[in-house]
């Protein structure tokens, strides 16, 4: 059957009915005949405006072409030149806002798949054995990275294929950072993507140390004067919580998004032969029309529960991914917007019976550019549910700026680096992701981990100014 240039090749999905009961994968993603049916209508463009859109800077027509002509080694050797998370990026990256969005065949028709062309690659890649090889010498210079999330782990490869002895440090017991905690078991499997994507950092030479937490185990400044480290990178996140301060958050049976899905993830307690305690609530109200909201929506709704997102502005201001909005809708969440919260209320026993919310509309453009919500006055009223969960955004754990001398924060207590270099008020220190950005993508988080082991390598190697 002949291709329509104009559309992409469909993806295969799990029926929204069956997988809302079940933690297992929703998208199924391509097949062979399927990919490079979809590597068939890239343009291969001459001057690749995709390429600009990703954050690691992929090859991406590259790669397209190779999968077109069957050649799909050599496809997951140029993405792994500039990824180390091919999996993972495949299937969480927001590519219809970055590569996706720049893709010129989508001006008059839809864009190229790049991210399920990325996701077939590196499955084939993982599923033939496939390993990243190091070729630089060794340059017998030390780097700690804080932090095995998608930004510590980006930068701890790119460092050991220059030839550093990379130690990486995270404070779980368990590598992967957001990917292992933050991200549902049924958009970003554990055991079949994430852990061997881990692994292959660790075959590059890199050594991964699990629950070590920097600025109580050690410190910053420990690791530079005692324990013979030429440098150091700080990837550690953003997972501190932020609540609305209403009355009632308080009450049992309100939830971080954070705390929820790192027990559903990261302690399994959506399996039955764990004992990880959770409320399995029956009515559920998440706070909150981001990404997050809608992991913890959608996880909430397989644990059981009757789902709802208030959201306090419009479908067309939702933060989300429209990707996951809309399966979100499919597997039945029901989204209350232009609504927002002012009471959490609370039972005898002190446990969540309801929410008053007050209904907004929106006003002018505030600074992010989105119209303000506004109260109308006389609206309140209440929705009962028995599980709360607030998905208001997070920011960094203020323990390493706290114990480490001269490293400057800003005013969100993020630390301050550079943008290009990674650099810090400190020497020899360099930081990146979420713990600069403050709460973003897995992918602009692997950005900045790219650019600086470039920063480090400069630094290390006497190049930087």
């Amino acid at each position: 059957m002949a291709i329509d240039m104009m559309k992409k090749v469909p993806v295969r999905e799990q029926d929204p009915k069956v997988r809302a009961t079940n933690f297992e994968e929703v998208c199924l993603g391509y097949d062979v005949k399927e990919a490079q049916d979809e590597a068939s209508r890239c343009l291969n463009c001459k001057n690749p405006k995709c390429v600009e859109g990703c954050p690691v800077s992929i090859d991406i027509p590259g790669f397209i072409q190779e999968v077109k002509n069957a050649r799909f080694e050599k496809a997951a050797e140029i993405i792994s030149r500039s990824s180390a998370l091919p999996a993972v990026c495949g299937r969480v990256c927001p590519q219809e806002s970055q590569c996706e969005g720049k893709c010129i065949r989508g001006i008059k028709g839809e864009s190229v798949s790049i991210g399920k062309l990325e996701r077939f690659v590196a499955d084939w890649a993982r599923e033939s054995g496939i390993k990243p090889k190091v070729d630089a010498p060794k340059k017998n210079k030390k780097v700690a990275v804080i932090g095995s999330g998608p930004s510590g782990l980006t930068c701890a490869g790119d460092l050991a294929k220059m030839g550093y002895d990379v130690t990486v440090f995270e404070a779980l017991h368990k590598a992967g950072g957001v990917l292992v905690y933050g991200i549902p078991e049924f958009r970003l499997p554990k055991d079949k993507v994430v852990e061997p994507e881990v692994d292959n950092v660790r075959a590059l030479g890199v050594k991964i140390e699990t629950d070590v937490v920097i600025g109580k185990s050690t410190t910053i400044d420990a690791l530079l004067e005692e324990e013979g480290f030429d440098a150091v990178y700080v990837g550690s996140g953003a997972g501190l919580p932020k609540f609305m301060g209403i009355p009632g958050e308080q009450a049992l049976g309100v939830y971080s998004a954070n705390e929820f899905l790192t027990r559903n993830n990261l302690m399994k307690a959506y399996r039955d032969d764990y004992d990880t305690p959770i409320a399995r609530g029956k009515k559920v109200v998440v706070v909150g029309g981001g990404n997050v909201a809608m992991d913890a929506a959608r996880t909430a709704l397989r644990l059981g529960g009757e789902v709802h997102v208030v959201y306090r502005r419009s479908e067309q201001e939702l933060p989300a991914r429209v990707e996951e909005v809309h399966h979100a809708k499919e597997e039945g969440i029901i989204f209350d917007l232009l609504q927002n919260p002012v009471e959490i209320l609370e039972n005898e026993d002190g446990w969540v019976r309801g929410i008053r919310v007050i209904k907004m509309e929106l006003g002018e453009p505030d600074e992010s550019g989105r119209r303000r919500p506004v109260e109308i006055p006389g609206s309140e009223y209440e929705i009962e549910c028995d599980t709360v969960i607030m998905s208001l955004g997070t920011s960094p754990n203020p323990l390493i700026p706290s114990t480490t001398k001269g490293l400057d924060t800003n005013r969100r207590k993020c630390i301050v680096a550079d943008e290009a270099t990674g650099s810090t008020s400190k020497a020899g220190v360099y930081a990146g992701g979420d713990a600069v950005t403050g709460a973003a993508t897995v992918i602009l988080a692997m950005g900045a981990g790219r650019a600086a082991a470039k920063g480090i390598d400069e630094y290390l190697s006497g190049k930087s100014e």
